[in-house]
């Protein structure tokens, strides 16, 4: 096994791009099977939505999964910034016409369908990206750039998917989307500072005298609970 394919081995095999395309029909049930076992609420969110539609959402979740746990999975920054690497050339091949991996083959007729502009997609990869080579946020704009594009895609890939396109929505979907990565961030505070990785601005820390060290001993201090 060659070095570009051993990199698959730090993440779920079944991520791996397989050295030939599987059916349409195989793709399908790929990102369904992806979508119901990895998030325990789509079965129930899924009856909700038309049922023209529930594939499609399935292949965009599908991809926002993979693309997630490629950045997230390996624990390894630079096997990260690799499989990221090779899976922005499925998408290209995704656009291109001739992807090999199921998500991708899948996904190819939602983007033809819904008209989706491929930097809906490759913006998340940014994101991804950046969280291998960003792990201190200096001020709470600096935090917004991270989540234009690690969260406010995610909302712009759901209006294509119900027919809207209009900037109005989008941006009220980027201030919806904005603010749930934020309460994420929030919720997830120690999760991410096991990954190396503080999403609280530095201005904000020392403003209310918040120590990393506080932070790493999992300390819920009157100068946390204040910031």
């Amino acid at each position: 096994m060659n070095a570009a394919n051993q990199i698959w081995n730090t993440v779920p095999p079944e991520y791996a791009i397989p050295a030939r395309a599987p059916s349409l029909q195989d793709a399908f049930a790929y990102c369904e099977r992806l979508a119901r076992s990895h998030y325990e609420n789509f079965s129930v969110a899924s009856w909700f939505l038309p049922k023209r539609l529930r594939q499609h959402f399935f292949n965009v979740y599908a991809y926002c999964r993979i693309s997630d746990d490629l950045g997230d999975e390996t624990g390894d920054c630079a096997a990260s910034l690799q499989l990221l690497d090779e899976w922005e050339t499925e998408l290209n091949a995704c656009y291109g016409g001739a992807p090999r991996h199921p998500v991708f083959v899948a996904l190819a007729g939602t983007v033809r369908e819904f008209d989706i502009p491929k930097h809906e997609f490759s913006d998340l990869l940014t994101a991804f990206r950046q969280d291998q080579t960003t792990t201190r946020y200096q001020t709470f704009d600096d935090l917004l750039g991270y989540c234009r594009n690690s969260a406010n895609p995610v909302g712009h890939l759901v209006l294509y998917l119900c027919g809207y396109r209009d900037p109005e929505r989008q941006e009220l979907s980027d201030f919806t989307c904005t603010g749930l990565q934020l309460a994420n961030f929030w919720q997830d505070v120690s999760a991410d500072f096991a990954r190396g990785r503080i999403y609280l601005p530095v201005e904000d820390l020392q403003r209310y005298d918040v120590s990393e060290d506080s932070i790493l001993h999992g300390k819920n201090t009157q100068q946390f609970c204040e910031m």
